[in-house]
């Protein structure tokens, strides 16, 4: 079929903190390059970082080190980690605050004497997380949008990506594109591509993104054969909102910051209960707290819609009003009072420690093609602190502008696609037209359930062949449903039957990878392997697209920077 092609320079996938960055990055290196964004939604009313509430983490204060937030990052991840990113998420996060502040023009709050405040978050050993408020995102993606704005970085608004397209010889070509206002193919060519979609585990009956993530960066990488590590790690933040079955408020996240400034959690019973769990109560990490939760829901010590209540009314009405307005004002508007009363909540899935394998550099094993954001992976391992997220988009964000023009320069030119392959996505892409049009929604309510229940908080290798069997009937029959083909402008029946197909997809990799890791890390827990096993000995999974299926190995992980039973916290201090 006749398609719109285009060319630029650099082609940014994801108009988040990673992708915006790289945007500005990338010009300042190169005026006169081409830089092109691409947004599935609207610049800066899209993807998740405008989404973040707590902060960014960055160890400004003398009382902090690198190798004290590196360490809380090595051991938060459970010795997963590949050092490398983590060593260079830690240290570049301080670079790029002070840029946030002096040069996107941030407003972070402040101490009486001046420095940038830092909240308590769970799982670190220091106060560290930078923060505006609880707003925190709505502040970065406001500030770098204005600087999108003022600069000649073309956008493309309400484009989906559906397809990375490969030259003959392998390298990437460009991105094959649907135009959501008209319905439309383009397919864009490009020198450089950044992947930085981010994540969306929607897949989940609970979740805190919006429904628009579908994990489509990684479905796309997948089927472009690039390795994915870390799949069965899906982080569940504990304090989810349950607002009951009929609002889409259910889910979104009540920040960290409540539990780290003394927050109690409650039991349907009125029982604080995290001390029959973890020592560290309700500021032990992300993956604890979930899994204590799921334990009293499990249970039967439920609240009225079936999870557990967070209390914050013993520090103070005044105080919460004026520390977490937006959490409050979020609460008002489903009915809960936080400073004052009882609100409900329930483990939601939030992040995505999964992802593409790339260098520091963010570079994939594919020319041409970089990865920034929470479609890369490695440098959280098991579990990602609180805090470490927005600093992980900015700082390889700015890593990958940094990095693609220097890559253009010692490999110019365009690169023609391959017409076969380019071909074969536009028939996928439009496969639900030739279809009799059926229920979607309730393959997608399906799909919620068997991710939870099979594949969720805890498993075990029952209910993850359990998910694996009812993920192949969810994609049987979604393939068989169709949806009408009268008129592809804003067709939203259509965006949601490919919202479920990556979803599908990228959930049977998560559960492939579930069933070949046999021990319990982080955010990934077995029933029926609840030890870690041997942290000198750790490996990470790798998933791998190939002839038969997805194929998933286990690799050794690299310590660089440190072993498991030693540390570098004591180091630096002797060095002072």
């Amino acid at each position: 079929m006749d398609i719109e092609r285009l060319k630029t320079d650099i082609l940014i996938l994801g108009a988040g903190g990673a992708g915006l960055f790289a945007a500005l990055h990338a010009l300042k290196a190169d005026p006169d390059l081409d830089v092109t964004v691409v947004a599935k939604g609207l610049l800066g009313k899209c993807g998740c970082t405008r989404m973040v509430q707590g902060g960014y983490n960055v160890a400004l204060n003398p009382g902090d080190s690198v190798e004290r937030h590196f360490m809380d990052t090595i051991e938060g991840g459970k010795w997963l980690p590949h050092q490398e990113l983590a060593w260079t998420l830690v240290t570049r996060a301080i670079e790029r605050v002070q840029e946030l502040e002096n040069e996107i023009g941030c407003f972070f709050d402040r101490n009486p004497d001046g420095t940038l405040h830092g909240k308590a978050f769970a799982g670190q050993t220091f106060d560290r997380t930078v923060h505006k408020g609880d707003l925190t995102g709505i502040e970065i993606i406001n500030r770098l949008m204005e600087q999108v704005w003022a600069r000649p970085i073309r956008r493309l608004e309400e484009h989906r990506a559906v397809a990375l397209i490969p030259a003959n010889d392998g390298a990437l070509s460009g991105v094959l594109l649907i135009d959501v206002r008209s319905g439309e193919f383009r397919f864009i060519a490009a020198q450089a591509v950044l992947l930085a979609t981010g994540g969306g585990p929607t897949m989940y009956r609970y979740h805190t993104p919006s429904g628009d993530k579908s994990m489509d960066g990684l479905a796309m990488a997948l089927r472009y054969g690039l390795p994915l590590r870390d799949m069965e790690m899906v982080q569940f933040h504990p304090t989810g909102l349950l607002a009951g079955p009929d609002t889409r408020m259910t889910g979104t996240v009540l920040e960290e910051g409540l539990r780290g400034s003394g927050g109690h959690l409650l039991n349907g019973a009125m029982q604080r209960f995290m001390g029959d769990y973890d020592p560290k109560l309700e500021r032990a990490t992300r993956d604890v707290v979930s899994r204590a939760i799921y334990a009293e829901m499990r249970a039967g010590r439920t609240t009225r819609n079936g999870g557990v209540y967070i209390k914050m009314s013993h520090l103070g009405p005044a105080r919460v009003a004026k520390e977490f307005k937006g959490m409050v004002d979020r609460c008002r508007d489903c009915g809960f009072d936080l400073a004052g009363g009882l609100v409900e909540v329930v483990p939601t899935a939030h992040y995505f420690m999964g992802g593409v394998v790339c260098r520091v550099d963010t570079a994939t094993e594919r020319h041409g093609l970089f990865v920034a954001g929470e479609d890369a992976s490695g440098m959280h391992g098991a579990n990602r602190l609180g805090g470490n997220g927005v600093a992980n988009s900015t700082v390889f964000g700015g890593i990958a502008g940094d990095t693609m023009p220097r890559w253009i320069a010692a490999n110019p030119g365009h690169r023609e696609p391959d017409h076969h392959v380019l071909d074969a996505e536009l028939a996928r892409a439009q496969h639900p037209f030739g279809q009799a049009p059926g229920d979607l929604n309730a393959l997608r309510e399906k799909l919620l359930d068997c991710m939870w229940h099979d594949v969720g908080v805890v498993r075990d290798r029952s209910s993850v062949e359990r998910g694996l069997k009812a993920l192949d009937g969810i994609e049987a029959e979604l393939l068989a449903t169709g949806v009408a083909d009268s008129d592809r402008r804003f067709d939203l029946t259509w965006h949601d039957w490919l919202n479920l197909r990556s979803l599908t997809e990228i959930s049977r990799v998560i559960a492939l990878a579930a069933l070949k890791r046999e021990n319990s890390r982080g955010a990934h827990f077995r029933s029926d392997f609840p030890e870690p096993g041997e942290l000198a000995t750790s490996t990470f999974t790798v998933a791998r697209q190939g002839a038969n299926g997805v194929n998933i190995s286990a690799s050794p992980v690299q310590f660089t920077h440190v072993k498991p039973g030693e540390t570098l916290i004591r180091d630096a201090l002797a060095a002072e």
